[in-house]
Protein backbone atom coordinates (compact mmCIF):
# COMPACT_ATOMS: atom_id res chain seq x y z
CA UNK A 1 0.00 0.00 0.00
CA UNK A 2 1.65 3.06 -0.73
CA UNK A 3 1.70 6.37 1.20
CA UNK A 4 -0.76 8.39 -0.04
CA UNK A 5 -3.41 5.27 -0.38
CA UNK A 6 -2.66 4.50 3.29
CA UNK A 7 -3.15 8.22 4.51
CA UNK A 8 -6.38 8.45 2.59
CA UNK A 9 -7.37 4.67 4.31
CA UNK A 10 -6.48 5.61 7.82
CA UNK A 11 -7.28 10.03 7.85
CA UNK A 12 -10.42 9.65 5.58
CA UNK A 13 -12.44 6.33 5.76
CA UNK A 14 -15.48 5.81 8.07
CA UNK A 15 -14.14 4.54 11.48
CA UNK A 16 -16.76 1.52 11.67
CA UNK A 17 -15.77 -0.02 8.73
CA UNK A 18 -11.62 1.16 8.87
CA UNK A 19 -11.51 -0.33 12.61
CA UNK A 20 -13.28 -3.84 11.45
CA UNK A 21 -11.28 -3.78 8.18
CA UNK A 22 -8.52 -3.46 10.22
CA UNK A 23 -9.51 -5.63 13.61
CA UNK A 24 -10.84 -8.69 11.96
CA UNK A 25 -7.32 -10.01 10.35
CA UNK A 26 -5.43 -9.18 14.00
CA UNK A 27 -8.28 -11.40 15.67
CA UNK A 28 -7.61 -14.00 13.62
CA UNK A 29 -3.76 -13.49 13.81
CA UNK A 30 -4.34 -12.78 17.58
CA UNK A 31 -6.37 -16.15 17.74
CA UNK A 32 -3.77 -17.77 15.91
CA UNK A 33 -1.35 -16.62 18.37
CA UNK A 34 -3.30 -18.13 21.05
CA UNK A 35 -3.79 -21.04 19.33
CA UNK A 36 -0.58 -22.17 20.11
CA UNK A 37 -0.92 -22.78 23.33
CA UNK A 38 -4.45 -23.54 23.52
CA UNK A 39 -3.86 -26.77 21.00
CA UNK A 40 -0.75 -27.56 22.66
CA UNK A 41 -2.60 -27.74 26.18
CA UNK A 42 -5.65 -29.90 24.22
CA UNK A 43 -3.76 -32.17 22.65
CA UNK A 44 -1.11 -32.57 25.82
CA UNK A 45 -4.45 -32.66 28.25
CA UNK A 46 -5.11 -35.69 26.63
CA UNK A 47 -2.24 -37.47 25.25
CA UNK A 48 -0.17 -36.99 28.43
CA UNK A 49 -2.55 -36.23 31.33
CA UNK A 50 -3.10 -33.57 33.88
CA UNK A 51 0.65 -33.72 34.61
CA UNK A 52 1.69 -32.51 31.16
CA UNK A 53 -0.91 -29.67 31.70
CA UNK A 54 0.51 -28.50 34.82
CA UNK A 55 4.47 -29.05 33.32
CA UNK A 56 3.12 -26.73 30.48
CA UNK A 57 1.99 -24.19 33.28
CA UNK A 58 5.10 -24.14 35.30
CA UNK A 59 7.52 -23.73 32.57
CA UNK A 60 5.15 -20.67 31.05
CA UNK A 61 6.66 -18.06 33.17
CA UNK A 62 10.06 -18.01 30.90
CA UNK A 63 8.04 -18.41 28.14
CA UNK A 64 5.85 -15.00 28.89
CA UNK A 65 9.02 -13.28 29.42
CA UNK A 66 9.81 -13.73 25.69
CA UNK A 67 6.61 -12.69 24.50
CA UNK A 68 7.17 -9.54 27.58
CA UNK A 69 10.52 -8.73 25.40
CA UNK A 70 8.63 -9.42 21.78
CA UNK A 71 6.19 -6.89 22.72
CA UNK A 72 8.69 -3.93 23.99
CA UNK A 73 10.53 -4.01 20.91
CA UNK A 74 6.87 -5.40 18.26
CA UNK A 75 5.02 -2.80 19.77
CA UNK A 76 7.44 0.23 20.93
CA UNK A 77 8.53 0.69 17.58
CA UNK A 78 5.56 -0.08 15.53
CA UNK A 79 3.88 2.74 18.21
CA UNK A 80 6.88 4.93 16.91
CA UNK A 81 6.43 3.76 12.76
CA UNK A 82 2.55 4.78 12.80
CA UNK A 83 3.35 8.25 14.25
CA UNK A 84 6.06 8.58 11.46
CA UNK A 85 4.22 7.90 8.89
CA UNK A 86 1.18 9.74 9.43
CA UNK A 87 3.57 12.46 10.14
CA UNK A 88 5.41 11.97 6.56
CA UNK A 89 8.02 10.09 7.23
CA UNK A 90 8.83 7.24 5.81
CA UNK A 91 13.09 6.98 6.21
CA UNK A 92 12.63 7.06 10.00
CA UNK A 93 10.24 4.29 10.03
CA UNK A 94 12.38 2.34 7.86
CA UNK A 95 15.27 3.08 10.79
CA UNK A 96 12.77 2.13 13.71
CA UNK A 97 12.47 -1.11 11.55
CA UNK A 98 15.89 -2.00 10.94
CA UNK A 99 16.82 -1.45 14.65
CA UNK A 100 13.85 -3.23 15.94
CA UNK A 101 14.83 -5.87 14.23
CA UNK A 102 18.50 -5.96 15.15
CA UNK A 103 17.04 -5.42 18.64
CA UNK A 104 14.74 -8.79 18.42
CA UNK A 105 17.83 -10.86 17.59
CA UNK A 106 20.07 -10.01 20.21
CA UNK A 107 17.54 -9.87 22.90
CA UNK A 108 16.27 -13.98 21.52
CA UNK A 109 19.83 -14.91 21.58
CA UNK A 110 20.34 -13.72 25.50
CA UNK A 111 17.14 -14.98 26.53
CA UNK A 112 17.73 -18.23 25.27
CA UNK A 113 21.32 -18.63 26.65
CA UNK A 114 19.96 -17.67 29.92
CA UNK A 115 16.87 -19.68 30.00
CA UNK A 116 18.96 -23.04 28.90
CA UNK A 117 21.25 -21.88 32.08
CA UNK A 118 19.01 -21.31 34.66
CA UNK A 119 16.02 -23.76 33.90
CA UNK A 120 15.67 -26.38 36.25
CA UNK A 121 16.35 -23.69 39.47
CA UNK A 122 14.08 -21.50 38.22
CA UNK A 123 11.58 -24.52 37.66
CA UNK A 124 11.89 -24.98 41.21
CA UNK A 125 11.40 -21.07 42.67
CA UNK A 126 8.05 -21.48 40.22
CA UNK A 127 6.77 -24.03 42.64
CA UNK A 128 7.25 -27.72 40.11
CA UNK A 129 6.75 -30.50 42.35
CA UNK A 130 9.24 -33.38 41.54
CA UNK A 131 6.38 -34.67 39.61
CA UNK A 132 5.81 -31.95 37.26
CA UNK A 133 9.24 -30.88 37.16
CA UNK A 134 10.28 -33.87 34.11
CA UNK A 135 7.40 -32.68 32.07
CA UNK A 136 8.24 -29.10 32.65
CA UNK A 137 11.79 -29.52 31.32
CA UNK A 138 10.93 -31.48 28.61
CA UNK A 139 8.51 -28.94 26.99
CA UNK A 140 10.90 -26.06 28.02
CA UNK A 141 14.31 -26.90 27.46
CA UNK A 142 13.13 -27.33 23.24
CA UNK A 143 10.75 -24.29 23.39
CA UNK A 144 13.79 -21.90 24.43
CA UNK A 145 15.62 -22.95 20.98
CA UNK A 146 12.77 -21.71 19.27
CA UNK A 147 12.45 -17.83 21.21
CA UNK A 148 13.97 -15.59 18.01
CA UNK A 149 11.50 -17.42 16.09
CA UNK A 150 8.65 -16.24 18.50
CA UNK A 151 10.48 -12.86 18.95
CA UNK A 152 10.49 -12.15 14.78
CA UNK A 153 7.32 -13.84 13.93
CA UNK A 154 5.53 -12.39 16.54
CA UNK A 155 7.25 -8.65 17.24
CA UNK A 156 7.71 -7.74 13.65
CA UNK A 157 4.23 -8.99 12.88
CA UNK A 158 3.35 -5.82 14.48
CA UNK A 159 4.79 -4.01 11.73
CA UNK A 160 2.89 -5.49 8.88
CA UNK A 161 -0.66 -4.22 10.77
CA UNK A 162 1.10 -0.84 11.19
CA UNK A 163 1.96 -0.24 7.60
CA UNK A 164 -1.42 -1.03 6.65
CA UNK A 165 -1.12 -4.86 5.71
CA UNK A 166 -3.41 -6.21 8.09
CA UNK A 167 -4.49 -9.62 5.70
CA UNK A 168 -0.89 -9.98 5.13
CA UNK A 169 0.15 -9.83 9.23
CA UNK A 170 -3.15 -12.69 9.45
CA UNK A 171 -1.79 -14.90 7.19
CA UNK A 172 1.40 -14.88 8.55
CA UNK A 173 -0.01 -16.09 12.10
CA UNK A 174 -2.47 -18.19 10.05
CA UNK A 175 0.41 -20.68 8.63
CA UNK A 176 2.09 -21.32 12.33
CA UNK A 177 -1.13 -22.43 13.76
CA UNK A 178 -2.45 -24.27 11.37
CA UNK A 179 1.07 -26.45 10.79
CA UNK A 180 1.15 -26.35 14.63
CA UNK A 181 -2.31 -27.62 14.86
CA UNK A 182 -1.53 -30.52 12.26
CA UNK A 183 1.90 -31.79 13.66
CA UNK A 184 0.85 -31.85 17.29
CA UNK A 185 -1.51 -35.03 17.17
CA UNK A 186 1.03 -36.62 14.53
CA UNK A 187 4.09 -35.92 16.64
CA UNK A 188 2.38 -36.82 20.52
CA UNK A 189 -0.32 -39.30 19.19
CA UNK A 190 1.71 -41.17 16.41
CA UNK A 191 5.63 -40.12 16.77
CA UNK A 192 4.60 -41.07 20.68
CA UNK A 193 6.77 -37.79 21.60
CA UNK A 194 4.36 -36.96 24.33
CA UNK A 195 5.01 -33.51 25.75
CA UNK A 196 8.60 -33.06 23.92
CA UNK A 197 6.43 -33.89 20.72
CA UNK A 198 4.04 -30.41 21.26
CA UNK A 199 7.17 -28.29 21.64
CA UNK A 200 8.67 -29.51 19.03
CA UNK A 201 5.37 -28.36 16.80
CA UNK A 202 5.20 -24.79 17.90
CA UNK A 203 8.95 -24.01 17.58
CA UNK A 204 9.29 -25.39 13.97
CA UNK A 205 5.66 -23.43 13.52
CA UNK A 206 6.95 -20.64 14.76
CA UNK A 207 9.94 -20.85 12.36
CA UNK A 208 7.97 -21.03 9.61
CA UNK A 209 6.41 -17.61 10.49
CA UNK A 210 9.46 -15.90 11.27
CA UNK A 211 10.73 -16.64 7.63
CA UNK A 212 7.78 -15.48 6.28
CA UNK A 213 7.82 -12.62 8.00
CA UNK A 214 10.91 -11.77 7.27
CA UNK A 215 11.00 -12.59 3.44
CA UNK A 216 8.02 -10.11 3.40
CA UNK A 217 10.11 -7.23 4.38
CA UNK A 218 12.46 -8.22 2.64
CA UNK A 219 11.17 -8.83 -0.72
CA UNK A 220 7.44 -8.51 -0.36
CA UNK A 221 4.90 -5.89 -1.68
CA UNK A 222 5.84 -4.34 1.88
CA UNK A 223 5.74 -0.72 1.95
CA UNK A 224 8.90 -0.70 4.93
CA UNK A 225 11.99 -2.72 3.59
CA UNK A 226 14.47 -3.71 5.29
CA UNK A 227 18.13 -2.42 5.03
CA UNK A 228 21.44 -3.05 5.78
CA UNK A 229 22.34 0.41 6.42
CA UNK A 230 19.26 1.04 9.26
CA UNK A 231 20.49 -2.54 10.90
CA UNK A 232 23.01 -0.29 13.04
CA UNK A 233 21.50 0.15 16.45
CA UNK A 234 21.15 3.98 17.32
CA UNK A 235 20.57 4.42 20.91
CA UNK A 236 18.10 7.22 21.03
CA UNK A 237 15.72 5.14 18.59
CA UNK A 238 16.29 2.05 21.34
CA UNK A 239 15.49 4.67 23.94
CA UNK A 240 12.07 5.40 22.17
CA UNK A 241 11.11 2.23 21.88
CA UNK A 242 11.69 0.85 24.72
CA UNK A 243 9.83 3.81 26.24
CA UNK A 244 6.89 3.45 24.22
CA UNK A 245 6.58 -0.39 24.71
CA UNK A 246 7.48 -0.07 28.14
CA UNK A 247 3.88 -0.62 28.88
CA UNK A 248 3.20 -3.80 27.52
CA UNK A 249 6.41 -5.20 28.54
CA UNK A 250 6.00 -4.45 32.02
CA UNK A 251 1.97 -5.82 31.92
CA UNK A 252 3.61 -9.40 30.28
CA UNK A 253 6.52 -9.27 32.72
CA UNK A 254 4.33 -8.80 35.55
CA UNK A 255 1.92 -11.48 33.91
CA UNK A 256 5.21 -13.69 34.71
CA UNK A 257 5.53 -12.57 38.37
CA UNK A 258 2.13 -13.31 38.90
CA UNK A 259 1.77 -16.71 37.42
CA UNK A 260 4.76 -17.78 39.44
CA UNK A 261 3.04 -16.37 42.95
CA UNK A 262 -0.06 -18.20 41.54
CA UNK A 263 1.73 -21.11 40.55
CA UNK A 264 3.38 -21.86 44.41
CA UNK A 265 -0.01 -21.00 45.86
CA UNK A 266 -2.27 -23.05 44.12
CA UNK A 267 0.59 -25.98 44.86
CA UNK A 268 0.74 -25.40 48.17
CA UNK A 269 -3.53 -24.94 48.73
CA UNK A 270 -4.64 -27.21 45.90
CA UNK A 271 -1.48 -29.54 44.92
CA UNK A 272 -0.90 -30.11 40.87
CA UNK A 273 -4.13 -30.76 40.46
CA UNK A 274 -5.44 -27.13 40.93
CA UNK A 275 -2.25 -25.86 38.93
CA UNK A 276 -3.84 -27.70 36.11
CA UNK A 277 -6.99 -26.46 36.50
CA UNK A 278 -5.73 -22.64 36.65
CA UNK A 279 -3.78 -23.90 32.88
CA UNK A 280 -6.77 -24.56 31.46
CA UNK A 281 -8.97 -21.58 33.09
CA UNK A 282 -6.11 -18.96 31.57
CA UNK A 283 -5.82 -20.60 28.39
CA UNK A 284 -10.13 -20.13 28.21
CA UNK A 285 -9.62 -16.64 28.93
CA UNK A 286 -6.71 -15.92 26.92
CA UNK A 287 -8.80 -17.44 23.88
CA UNK A 288 -11.44 -14.50 24.70
CA UNK A 289 -8.72 -11.97 25.56
CA UNK A 290 -6.79 -12.38 22.11
CA UNK A 291 -9.93 -11.26 20.44
CA UNK A 292 -9.37 -8.13 22.82
CA UNK A 293 -6.34 -7.58 22.29
CA UNK A 294 -6.70 -7.98 18.00
CA UNK A 295 -9.40 -5.22 18.32
CA UNK A 296 -6.37 -3.36 19.89
CA UNK A 297 -3.98 -4.09 17.39
CA UNK A 298 -6.63 -3.15 14.89
CA UNK A 299 -7.48 0.04 16.51
CA UNK A 300 -3.66 1.05 17.06
CA UNK A 301 -2.43 2.27 13.23
CA UNK A 302 -5.81 4.13 13.50
CA UNK A 303 -4.91 5.98 16.74
CA UNK A 304 -1.74 6.52 16.01
CA UNK A 305 -2.32 8.37 12.56
CA UNK A 306 -4.83 10.26 13.28
CA UNK A 307 -3.40 11.03 16.60
CA UNK A 308 0.02 12.48 14.31
CA UNK A 309 -2.46 14.30 11.85
CA UNK A 310 -4.31 15.60 14.39
CA UNK A 311 -7.30 14.44 13.61
CA UNK A 312 -9.04 14.20 17.00
CA UNK A 313 -12.57 13.54 16.28
CA UNK A 314 -11.15 10.34 14.61
CA UNK A 315 -9.08 9.36 17.26
CA UNK A 316 -11.83 9.67 19.89
CA UNK A 317 -14.45 7.54 17.66
CA UNK A 318 -12.04 5.15 16.63
CA UNK A 319 -11.75 4.79 20.72
CA UNK A 320 -15.29 4.47 20.89
CA UNK A 321 -16.07 2.19 18.60
CA UNK A 322 -13.19 -0.31 20.33
CA UNK A 323 -14.33 0.02 23.40
CA UNK A 324 -18.04 -1.36 22.54
CA UNK A 325 -16.49 -4.08 20.33
CA UNK A 326 -13.90 -5.87 23.31
CA UNK A 327 -16.84 -5.38 25.49
CA UNK A 328 -19.82 -7.24 23.42
CA UNK A 329 -16.42 -10.22 22.92
CA UNK A 330 -15.91 -10.62 26.95
CA UNK A 331 -19.66 -10.33 27.38
CA UNK A 332 -20.04 -13.04 24.99
CA UNK A 333 -17.57 -15.02 27.08
CA UNK A 334 -18.91 -14.33 30.57
CA UNK A 335 -21.92 -15.95 29.17
CA UNK A 336 -20.37 -19.07 27.38
CA UNK A 337 -18.58 -20.03 31.16
CA UNK A 338 -21.40 -19.67 33.15
CA UNK A 339 -23.69 -22.11 31.05
CA UNK A 340 -20.88 -24.30 29.31
CA UNK A 341 -18.33 -24.60 32.46
CA UNK A 342 -17.60 -27.85 32.54
CA UNK A 343 -18.31 -28.94 28.90
CA UNK A 344 -15.16 -26.24 28.06
CA UNK A 345 -12.98 -27.90 30.92
CA UNK A 346 -13.79 -31.17 29.66
CA UNK A 347 -12.39 -30.30 26.28
CA UNK A 348 -8.75 -30.57 27.70
CA UNK A 349 -8.95 -33.51 30.09
CA UNK A 350 -11.82 -36.49 31.08
CA UNK A 351 -10.54 -36.47 34.83
CA UNK A 352 -13.63 -36.17 37.05
CA UNK A 353 -11.47 -34.08 39.28
CA UNK A 354 -9.96 -31.91 37.26
CA UNK A 355 -13.10 -30.73 35.32
CA UNK A 356 -15.02 -30.31 39.06
CA UNK A 357 -12.11 -27.89 40.27
CA UNK A 358 -11.66 -26.41 36.62
CA UNK A 359 -15.23 -25.68 36.29
CA UNK A 360 -16.17 -23.99 39.71
CA UNK A 361 -12.63 -22.08 39.35
CA UNK A 362 -13.76 -20.98 35.84
CA UNK A 363 -16.73 -19.26 37.41
CA UNK A 364 -15.33 -17.88 39.75
CA UNK A 365 -11.80 -16.95 38.10
CA UNK A 366 -13.74 -14.69 35.65
CA UNK A 367 -17.20 -13.37 37.09
CA UNK A 368 -16.12 -9.22 36.30
CA UNK A 369 -14.82 -10.56 32.75
CA UNK A 370 -17.86 -8.15 31.17
CA UNK A 371 -15.51 -4.80 32.08
CA UNK A 372 -12.46 -6.17 31.05
CA UNK A 373 -12.51 -5.35 27.66
CA UNK A 374 -12.98 -1.42 28.54
CA UNK A 375 -9.71 -1.53 30.92
CA UNK A 376 -7.37 -3.50 28.17
CA UNK A 377 -9.03 -1.32 25.49
CA UNK A 378 -8.61 2.48 27.30
CA UNK A 379 -5.04 0.87 28.84
CA UNK A 380 -3.58 0.49 25.17
CA UNK A 381 -5.00 4.06 24.31
CA UNK A 382 -2.01 5.58 26.03
CA UNK A 383 -0.07 3.71 24.34
CA UNK A 384 -1.17 4.23 20.72
CA UNK A 385 -1.14 8.02 21.27
CA UNK A 386 2.75 8.17 22.70
CA UNK A 387 2.08 7.89 26.33
CA UNK A 388 3.83 5.41 27.40
CA UNK A 389 3.24 6.42 32.14
CA UNK A 390 -0.22 6.47 31.99
CA UNK A 391 -0.53 3.30 29.94
CA UNK A 392 2.16 1.07 32.24
CA UNK A 393 0.33 2.66 35.15
CA UNK A 394 -3.17 1.47 33.76
CA UNK A 395 -1.83 -1.63 32.84
CA UNK A 396 0.09 -2.87 35.62
CA UNK A 397 -3.01 -1.79 37.99
CA UNK A 398 -4.33 -5.33 36.93
CA UNK A 399 -1.86 -7.23 37.00
CA UNK A 400 0.58 -6.04 39.72
CA UNK A 401 -0.96 -3.15 41.06
CA UNK A 402 -4.01 -5.05 42.52
CA UNK A 403 -3.89 -8.25 41.39
CA UNK A 404 -0.34 -9.77 42.83
CA UNK A 405 -1.17 -8.98 46.35
CA UNK A 406 -4.67 -10.39 46.36
CA UNK A 407 -2.80 -13.54 45.48
CA UNK A 408 -0.86 -13.23 48.75
CA UNK A 409 -3.41 -11.99 50.71
CA UNK A 410 -7.01 -13.66 49.75
CA UNK A 411 -5.56 -17.65 50.21
CA UNK A 412 -4.61 -16.78 53.94
CA UNK A 413 -8.64 -16.19 54.78
CA UNK A 414 -10.29 -18.31 51.94
CA UNK A 415 -7.59 -20.61 51.07
CA UNK A 416 -7.70 -22.12 47.49
CA UNK A 417 -10.91 -20.20 46.76
CA UNK A 418 -8.90 -17.02 47.63
CA UNK A 419 -6.66 -17.86 44.70
CA UNK A 420 -9.84 -17.73 42.30
CA UNK A 421 -11.06 -14.54 43.83
CA UNK A 422 -8.13 -12.66 43.53
CA UNK A 423 -8.96 -12.46 39.42
CA UNK A 424 -11.94 -10.56 40.09
CA UNK A 425 -11.10 -8.02 42.32
CA UNK A 426 -8.69 -6.84 39.99
CA UNK A 427 -10.77 -6.40 37.52
CA UNK A 428 -13.06 -4.50 38.89
CA UNK A 429 -10.58 -2.14 40.64
CA UNK A 430 -8.25 -1.71 37.89
CA UNK A 431 -11.52 -0.71 35.87
CA UNK A 432 -12.46 2.13 37.79
CA UNK A 433 -8.98 3.58 37.96
CA UNK A 434 -8.78 3.08 34.32
CA UNK A 435 -11.91 4.94 33.62
CA UNK A 436 -10.86 8.07 35.84
CA UNK A 437 -7.94 8.20 34.02
CA UNK A 438 -10.05 7.84 30.39
CA UNK A 439 -11.95 10.99 31.08
CA UNK A 440 -9.26 13.28 32.15
CA UNK A 441 -7.54 12.18 28.96
CA UNK A 442 -10.80 13.15 26.91
CA UNK A 443 -11.18 16.47 27.40
CA UNK A 444 -7.59 17.27 27.59
CA UNK A 445 -7.86 15.55 24.27
CA UNK A 446 -10.64 18.25 23.40
CA UNK A 447 -8.72 21.20 24.34
CA UNK A 448 -6.10 20.01 22.06
CA UNK A 449 -8.52 20.08 19.20
CA UNK A 450 -9.72 23.70 19.93
CA UNK A 451 -6.13 24.46 20.11
CA UNK A 452 -5.01 22.30 16.92
CA UNK A 453 -1.72 20.59 18.07
CA UNK A 454 -0.62 17.81 19.09
CA UNK A 455 1.39 17.33 22.78
CA UNK A 456 4.21 14.79 21.11
CA UNK A 457 6.41 13.79 23.83
CA UNK A 458 9.70 15.88 22.55
CA UNK A 459 12.16 12.69 23.26
CA UNK A 460 10.09 11.00 19.76
CA UNK A 461 10.75 14.25 17.88
CA UNK A 462 14.48 13.69 16.83
CA UNK A 463 14.00 10.62 15.84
Amino acid sequence: MQIVEREKLLGESEIPKLLLKFSIPAIVGMLVNGLYNFVDMVFIGNGVGPLGIAGVRMGFPIIVINMAFSMLIGIGANSLISIRLGQKRKEDAEVILGNALMGMIIIAALLTIAGLIFMNPLLKVFGASEDVMPYAQGYLSIILYGAIFQMIGMGMNNFIRGEGNPKVAMITMLIGAILNTILDPIFIFVFKWGIEGAALATILSMAVSAIWVLYYFLYGKSLLKIRKPNLKIRKDIIKSIITIGLAPFSMQLASSVLIIFMNKGLSHYGGDIAVSAMGIINNVAMIFMMVVFGINQGAQPIIGFNYGAQKYDRVKTTLKYAIGAATIVVTIGFISTRLFSAQIIGIFSNDPELIALGAKGLKRFLIFMPIIGFQVVSSAYFQAVGKPKQSMLLSLSRQVLILIPMVLILPKFMGLEGLFTAGPVADLFSSILTALFLVFELKHLDKQHENGRVNTDPRLGDI
